[in-house]
């Protein structure tokens, strides 16, 4: 390791450039150790000149996975010595805990000079997490259009198509040729650093349509855009959910979108990028939900805040446990007289229990993606609810055989088995009615059906075992 942070200290003007002289990750994608030591040795030795020809060859995502490799206090150095050669928007890749520690630690005025190099979506996906003062501090610092600008972005409620449009687009008269849009786009000095498409607008800048590069490159100079342009060309509202635009893009295979406002005027555009951003949060909050874990929660969040996030849900879940225990005090007798009742009770719960999660995790899915609908709502419940009696008999087979062979006792089998068929139903009901249930009354059926269903599942494999056994074999 000493070798290579030799090799990363010597001078900037040496032919090969320092990423070739020492990658940064190994042959699977990781971030290198050694690299990062270096980083870390030149940050504590402020030796600018090497951390900002570092930071000028990296991609702003594997500047991010450096920012956070490296220890608190050495990510605000970094960002201080590279100063102008460090793209802010790679904090948009680091998790919101680091990113919002930096924001907070870093001056004013410099997130201010890096604010202003970032494209308008990236800007407010930078400021929407930090506290409202220090929000306020850093667009102070910044020219009174560019401020305007990112504060109407985050005036628009979070998790819409307003804070993820970037505001940064081309809109041209309809009554322009193909000519005069080409030549415009030619001598603007300011235009978005990508586009796909040219839009036009009217004079109070209300939507008429839009125009494809390819269709406006395939077109003579002399064509009028009027006969180009798609007037029905698929757009979203402000106000839309951003996870109804993303599904938008992907029933139709969009690459950008015009965002319009509530009187149709044209105020920005969302591309395919900031679409993969939320597929990827999007994921991320399902997957979390689905455990029990808050979607706020991340890896550099420290033990204290983890457990906190944490409490609550593990404390719902105690309380559904003494429910489902409290299930088992009422057949005390039975369990005290019939020792293998108490051995097989919880293989029936805990089968019904993992079918009904499997069942659980398709509808939240559907329902997520809007696949799990009125329409066809009964079809699945009757197809879930078939599964369920389908692999409810073929495991009472299983378990019935195996609960006879272990035990050698007459009808133990069949007890088992009726009460596994009666589990797997409930489990393949519970995990479709309940997220249906929590999702009409708006309440996150990722978060709340893992809860509800593992007690039905509980509940009604303990008593349907017992209390068949009960009836069965006359316990008493």
């Amino acid at each position: 390791m000493a070798d290579d942070v030799e090799l990363a200290m010597k001078p900037a003007s040496e032919e090969a450039s320092i990423l070739d002289r020492m990658p940064m990750r190994d042959g699977e994608g990781n971030i290198r150790p050694d690299f990062v030591e270096a980083i870390s040795q030149a940050v504590q030795s402020a030796n600018a000149a090497f951390l900002c020809e570092v930071v000028g060859e990296l991609h702003e995502a594997d500047l991010g996975d450096l920012v956070q490799a490296l220890a608190p206090d050495e990510r605000v150095r970094l960002i201080e010595l590279t100063k102008a050669d460090f793209d802010f928007s790679a904090l948009n890749e680091v998790d919101d805990t680091v990113r919002e520690e930096l924001l907070e630690e870093l001056e004013p005025e410099t997130v201010a000079e890096g604010v202003r190099e970032l494209d308008s979506d990236d800007a407010v996906e930078l400021l929407e997490g930090v506290d409202e003062d220090v929000q306020d501090e850093i667009l102070e610092k910044l020219p009174l259009s560019e401020r305007v600008a990112i504060e109407r972005s985050l005036t628009y409620p979070e998790e819409t198509a307003g804070r993820r449009m970037q505001t940064e687009f081309i809109a041209v008269p309809p009554d322009w040729n193909v000519g005069q849009a080409i030549d415009y786009m030619r001598e603007t000095p300011d235009l978005p650093d990508r586009f796909y498409e040219i839009y036009s607008v009217d004079a109070d800048r209300r939507w008429q349509g839009a125009v494809s590069l390819d269709t406006l490159l395939r077109a003579r100079r002399p064509v009028p855009l009027a006969e180009l342009i798609e007037e029905d060309r698929r757009r979203v509202s402000v106000l839309d959910d951003q996870s109804d635009v993303a599904r938008m893009f992907g029933k139709y295979n969009l690459v950008s979108a015009p965002v319009v406002d509530t009187d149709n005027r044209l105020v920005g555009v969302i591309t395919i990028d900031d679409v993969v951003d939320v597929i990827e949060e999007e994921a991320d909050e399902e997957v979390k939900a689905l455990g029990g874990v808050s979607s706020d929660e991340e890896l550099s969040d420290n033990f204290l805040a983890i457990a906190r996030g944490r409490f609550m849900w593990l404390l719902i879940n105690l309380a559904t446990a003494f429910l489902a225990s409290s299930v088992l005090g009422l057949f005390e007798g039975q369990l005290e007289q019939m020792v293998a009742l108490a051995v097989l009770a919880p293989i029936v719960a805990s089968q019904g229990g993992n079918a009904a999660t499997q069942t659980m995790t398709v509808a939240v899915r559907a329902l997520a993606t809007r696949q799990l609908n009125p329409t066809n709502a009964l079809r699945i419940i009757v197809r879930e609810t078939l599964v369920g009696l389908m692999n409810g008999i073929a495991f009472a087979v299983i378990t019935g055989v195996a609960a006879f062979l272990w035990f050698r006792t007459p009808g133990l089998g069949i007890v088992i088995g009726l009460a596994m068929i009666t589990n797997l139903v409930a489990g393949a009901l519970g995990g479709i009615l309940i997220p249906m249930a929590l999702d009409r009354v708006k309440a996150d059926p990722a978060v709340a059906s893992g809860t509800f269903v593992t007690t039905v599942t509980d509940v009604v494999g303990f008593f349907a075992f017992l209390g068949i056994a009960t009836l069965w074999f006359g316990l008493k």
